[in-house]
């Protein structure tokens, strides 16, 4: 396994959606490649790590050399490497501002004017704190990216009190609604079993398919409200994004069940704008928080 670094320079400045279209191509290729690393770019210059299989990592950059959209590409440094430096990072990104510069240990002589390849090749000492610089960036990221909806570390005590009494009730109201799911198999298992007894035996008409797949439906239903339920006792994800999954996941599974002939125009043309709305929403959510790792 091999650690690569380069620098190039941008054919022209880049704004955050040429920036967006670079990071969704590399995080795609990279994972499929088992490529981790990350890329810097400022003053029109990129300053890009990558780590993986020597087999991939080499062809790689030489076709990273052919990209049109850079030129003067400047090996800085190839070294054999046991572990990754950037291990969970398909291609994490990250900008650096002047006091970023100013707080690189021992390279006091690297400014933000150095940031080009010339400057690289002339300070390559950069490299190992500048690395460990943007690792640190990276992970504190990941860190502020955690929601915890009812934290037990709140400054205050009485709201400490309240969050872990609500955490019970939504414990509670969890160990409920997996009771629930259960009753609810057990209604499919009911429903399947009368459908294939009742004469003709074993023969399910469009009818009964349906109300099998309405069984169905309200168990996965179950289950994402089971989601919906536990969300607030964890800290990976943010309340509203899921939600609004949950919705869309929940509307979409009932229109596969919709019974065309016995529903009127507008009720399907309801349901259609609110798939649409759902979808429209979840998109923009997470646009805004991709878009937030540029910033």
């Amino acid at each position: 396994m091999i650690r690569l670094v380069y620098t190039s320079t941008a054919v022209q400045d880049l704004g955050s959606e040429d920036l967006l279209q670079i990071l969704k191509s590399c995080r795609k290729n990279n994972s499929a490649n088992d490529v981790t690393g990350i890329l810097l770019y400022a003053n029109r210059t990129f300053f890009q790590v990558l780590e993986g299989d020597k087999s991939i990592i080499l062809p790689l950059f030489e076709i990273i050399k052919k990209d049109p959209r850079h030129h003067e590409v400047t090996l800085i440094e190839t070294q054999e490497i046991s572990e990754r430096e950037f291990p969970y990072w398909n291609m994490g990104f990250q900008k650096l501002d002047k006091n970023d510069f100013q707080t690189l240990e021992g390279i006091d002589e690297f400014s933000e004017d150095d940031f080009n390849p010339a400057g690289f090749v002339a300070h390559k000492g950069i490299i190992t704190p500048l690395m460990k610089l943007l690792k640190g960036k990276l992970i504190n990221q990941v860190a502020e990216a955690t929601h915890e909806e009812l934290p037990l570390k709140h400054r205050d005590p009485f709201i400490r009190i309240l969050n872990a009494s609500i955490r019970i009730a939504v414990k509670f109201l969890a160990m409920l609604m997996v009771f629930v799911i259960i009753l609810g198999v057990i209604d499919v298992l009911y429903v399947i079993y009368q459908k294939i007894i009742s004469p003709p035996l074993f023969l399910l008409t469009i009818n009964d398919m349906l109300a099998t797949f309405s069984s169905f439906m309200a168990v996965l239903i179950a289950i994402e409200i089971f989601l919906n339920i536990t969300l607030y006792i964890r800290s990976d994800v943010i309340p509203v994004k899921l939600v609004v999954a949950t919705a869309l996941m929940a509307i979409s599974r009932k229109v596969i069940v919709f019974d065309f002939k016995n529903l009127s125009p507008e009720y399907v043309a309801a349901s259609s704008l609110v798939v649409i709305a759902l979808g429209v929403t979840y998109w923009l959510l997470d646009r805004k928080e991709t878009k937030h790792s540029l910033e």
